[in-house]
């Protein structure tokens, strides 16, 4: 069905955007504007998804243009649940940078990039051209650079050449297989492609592409062996900055993963194989590498890794049930992260620090909010019922109905690696005794915080563990939403049929 609202959260992200830049010398204007314009445009989202289920598959022809010639838009289940949680988390970071990010940085800009960056994730979610997903790309590639450099301290300028030179890497490998898509087909509309590589000849070009765009997008979502710009960047940047970062920008690479190659590429048994190494090995290698971290936010870049082979698990085992535990975890995943990132910015408001050897007894400082922290860190361990422990049962439930025995035993392994890392993050930040730390000069601890500074910090953390509780224990209406998705991608003609009417 033709909607031209459909593309109403990327434009009303834009909107908020430029309000903002008018609004550039006041700072308190600016945190108002960001929060309400991130309230209406999660309202936005919800009403596109409420149609989308009540409506079916939404699709829009930018300018007019008859697909497969124009740019379309399209609203499936899949994108508008995404853009639903996109707008979650951007509300939840919006509220905690009221309480976390200095002035200084405000001054640079730092709330009109925020809702530029959503936009460009919104945009990525939406699109249903090949080449304008591209073009989004770059925007949140623009955008999260300038975001890892507000501030300009060494360390996040390091953190920002690997993180930029490494995804600039990615899409021109990204756009290299677009253009030899283009070569083979004559066209970018990814329902259209989904018909014409179908029947293309030439089956080795075809496979070289698929191969392409498994490079590209997995250097955007950092799967082994091109993970280590993540490590590398993420934990340099404010928390809150961090806590969109992990959150979303890695999982805009998954949701390309598995649009592309469930939609264009359909995978044969060898591309399952590699796909499934790759995701054994990304497991493997991200819980190792958060095993020897001492730094929280390195463990929660190396766990964002780990977790990342979860759900590309999901593609490699290929069967409706494995890419409905992908999406769940996906669900999953995009707010905890979110949430966890945010925690350790709370907890070095309180300490000064984030380096697990120095930190400790910070439950019996702050039983309560101890307890509000433990929310998202055991549901990243998985323990039933919260919201980790089902998408892990779905995608092991399709790996035992594949004899797939290995991605089980790494599945597993994940699972107690995270357990154990959480265990030991646990013990080291909230039940051992910590020392009396040395107070920093240039830090702002949180007891020096404005009362409406810390209950933004602490209320922003409180909405994401509830919505994560609510992920877990609403388990059979996430799965059932989980398990559409996950029909629609492995049968892709309503799709087809909403974009090019046949």
């Amino acid at each position: 069905m033709s909607n031209p609202y459909i593309v109403l959260p990327v434009i009303f992200q834009l909107f908020v955007a430029v309000v903002l830049m008018f609004s550039w010398n006041r700072k308190n204007l600016q945190k108002l504007i960001s929060v309400i314009g991130s309230l209406i445009a999660l309202l936005i989202s919800l009403l596109l998804l409420l149609k989308v289920n009540q409506e079916g598959i939404q699709a829009m022809q930018a300018g007019g243009w008859v697909a497969p010639f124009g740019i379309t838009f399209v609203a499936d289940t899949f994108s508008a649940l995404l853009v639903l949680l996109t707008a979650i988390a951007g509300l939840a970071v919006s509220v905690f940078s009221v309480g976390s990010i200095r002035n200084a940085r405000i001054k640079f800009g730092y709330f009109p990039i925020l809702h530029l960056l959503i936009m460009g994730l919104s945009g990525a979610f939406l699109t249903g051209d090949i080449f304008n997903l591209y073009v989004w790309f770059e925007i949140i590639i623009i955008s999260s650079f300038v975001l890892l450099t507000i501030g300009g301290e060494k360390a996040q300028i390091e953190g920002a050449i690997k993180y930029v030179t490494m995804n600039l890497l990615a899409s021109v490998i990204f756009l290299t297989a677009i253009a030899i898509l283009y070569g083979l087909t004559g066209s970018l509309n990814m329902a259209d492609l989904s018909i014409q590589v179908a029947a293309v000849e030439n089956r080795g070009l075809v496979n070289v592409t698929a191969i392409l765009f498994l490079i590209g997008f997995g250097i955007k979502s950092a799967v082994f062996p091109l993970y280590f710009w993540l490590p590398a960047s993420y934990h340099t940047p404010p928390p809150a900055i961090s806590a969109i970062f992990g959150g979303l920008l890695t999982k805009v690479g998954v949701y390309a993963l598995l649009r592309v190659f469930t939609l264009i590429f359909i995978p044969d048994e060898f591309l399952t194989w590699v796909i499934s190494i790759m995701a054994m090995l990304t497991i493997l290698t991200g819980g190792l590498g958060a095993l020897i971290q001492n730094n929280m936010r390195k463990v929660f870049s190396y766990l964002i890794i780990c977790h990342i082979g979860f759900m590309l698990a999901g593609l490699g085992i290929y069967s409706t049930i494995a890419i409905a535990g992908a999406v769940f975890y996906l669900v999953h995943d995009i707010m905890v992260k979110t949430n966890l990132f945010m925690v350790s910015g709370l907890i070095f408001k309180f300490k000064g620090t984030y380096s697990m050897r120095l930190l400790g007894g910070f439950y019996k400082e702050q039983p309560l909010l101890s307890l509000l922290m433990a929310i998202p860190l055991f549901s990243l361990v998985g323990i039933p019922p919260l919201s980790g422990f089902w998408g892990k049962l779905l995608l092991i439930k399709g790996a035992i109905a594949s004899s797939n025995i290995l991605m089980i035993a790494f599945i597993i392994l994940g699972s107690f690696l995270t357990l154990f890392i959480i265990a030991k993050l646990w013990a080291a930040v909230f039940w051992k005794d910590g020392a009396e730390l040395p107070r920093k000069k240039h830090i702002k601890y949180f007891e020096e915080l404005k009362p409406l500074k810390k209950k933004a910090m602490i209320g922003s953390i409180a909405f994401l563990s509830v919505i994560s509780l609510g992920i877990g224990f609403g388990a059979e209406w996430i799965m059932r939403l989980s398990m559409t998705i996950a029909e629609n991608l492995m049968d892709p003609a309503p799709y087809i049929q909403a974009v090019l009417g046949i």
